[in-house]
């Protein structure tokens, strides 16, 4: 009997665990080479794990474990031949299930009295916000153990006679877990503002009607509001280059490239690739390589590496109906540009009140690192691009920036 133990591989630097999100085969199964064995969450992506080789395997991890990178999670058997019809005979589940018992540790015992919480469990309890009275215990003669406290949920009113209240305890991916952590980190790590304009869209709107069939026939992409928008904030980032910088310590790091990330929607929750040297692209280029780091993201397929770095960030709430909102800033980066929903509303124009498509448009900046006139200045030439882009993003040429 030949068996191989396959270990957790690393997904990139600075990644010491991930968690077992999904086992995609059962215990028992025989499994072919590179086949995907499970989905593994990082605090950063979520990839797939590959059969090392083909074989019966044996899991040694649960759903929902956090293992360790170089961590053993399963066990294939290399020596075991492929079964016919394609299935493999699987283990018995009745024994598998009284291993489980023969093994499970008795609980220990509890020397708190009768009714009342341990200490573990009231500071679950105390963290919650939940009374001890108002839990039933199931320890020795109604003691609260941690088990307890963990499961208890906090109160929501009085049930009434009529109606279902269910609910549903489910635990949150890593990736999930961290971006809560990041979150939280950004609001008492940095000095965090928020100012906002409004963009008249109309400009972009007049290009788009004229050119985007012509634009999706020629290059195979759609001619949306990213490529403008990113060329507008690589152009901004150059005009105020402290809004493209970054601290480290006692130092300012300021980068002579822009590197935007883009928040895009994944099955996992936000992912945020990079769009690489975004001031050597065109407006195609930039279409895309958004339309590339999207269906990567939607399928699952992201890496670690096409989120990594960045040096500003472009968000857009306005898919999924923002009006307005302050975007948290991506660390280590010093701002992070939202966009929203565009409405038409009545603004003036050479005296007159017109109606016309507008967007507001937020940007968060770190105060440590960026001033208000930066920051405010870096918004103004954004809104300038966006409301004049054949001048200031065109060269006046919409034919040759298109590549019509």
């Amino acid at each position: 009997m030949s068996v191989l133990e396959m270990k957790v591989p690393s997904p990139g630097e600075s990644i010491t665990e991930v968690e077992i999100a999904t086992w995609l085969v059962e215990d028992g199964d025989y499994v072919e080479k590179d086949q995907p064995i499970a989905e593994v969450d990082s605090d950063k992506a979520t990839l797939e794990l590959p059969a090392e080789e083909s074989g019966i395997i044996t899991l040694k991890a649960e759903e929902g474990d956090a293992v360790a990178v170089g961590e053993v999670v399963c066990l294939i058997d290399t020596s075991a031949s492929k079964p016919e019809g394609g299935s493999s005979d699987k283990k018995e589940e009745a024994p598998k299930e009284e291993k489980k018992a023969e093994t499970k540790e008795a609980p220990k015992a509890e020397t708190y009295a009768t009714g009342t919480a341990s200490p573990a469990a009231k500071k679950v309890l105390a963290e919650k916000g939940i009374e001890a009275s108002s839990v039933k215990g199931t320890g020795k003669d109604g003691r609260i153990t941690k088990e307890d406290a963990i499961k208890a949920v906090p109160s929501m009113g009085t049930q009434p006679a009529n109606g279902f209240r269910g609910t549903e305890r489910k635990k949150m991916s890593m990736l999930r877990r961290k971006v809560s952590e990041r979150l939280v980190s950004v609001k008492n790590d940095t000095a965090m503002l928020t100012t906002f304009n409004e963009v008249n869209m109309q400009p972009i709107f007049d290009l788009r009607s004229q050119y985007k069939e012509d634009f999706k026939a020629k290059h195979g992409v759609g001619l949306g509001f990213m490529s403008f928008f990113t060329l507008a904030v690589v152009r901004a980032l150059k005009m105020y280059p402290d809004v493209n910088s970054m601290i480290d310590g006692d130092y300012q790091i300021k980068h002579d490239f822009q590197d935007i990330s883009i928040a895009v929607s994944g099955p996992k929750g936000l992912m945020v690739p990079v769009i690489r040297n975004a001031e050597n692209l065109s407006f195609r280029g930039v279409e895309s390589e958004v339309k590339r780091l999207a269906l990567r993201a939607r399928d699952g397929q992201i890496t670690i590496d096409e989120m990594t770095g960045g040096t500003f960030t472009i968000t857009n709430g306005g898919v999924f109906g923002s009006m307005l909102s302050t975007p948290i800033i991506n660390p280590p980066q010093s701002g992070i540009l939202g966009m929203h929903n565009i409405v038409n509303r009545p603004i003036a124009v050479d005296g007159a009140v017109t109606i016309a498509p507008i967007m507001y448009v937020a940007l968060s900046y770190d105060h440590r690192i960026i001033d208000g006139r930066e920051s405010v200045g870096f918004l103004v030439a954004v809104k300038e691009a966006l409301e004049n882009p054949v001048e200031l993003l065109m060269d006046n040429n919409p034919e040759k920036a298109l590549e019509m």
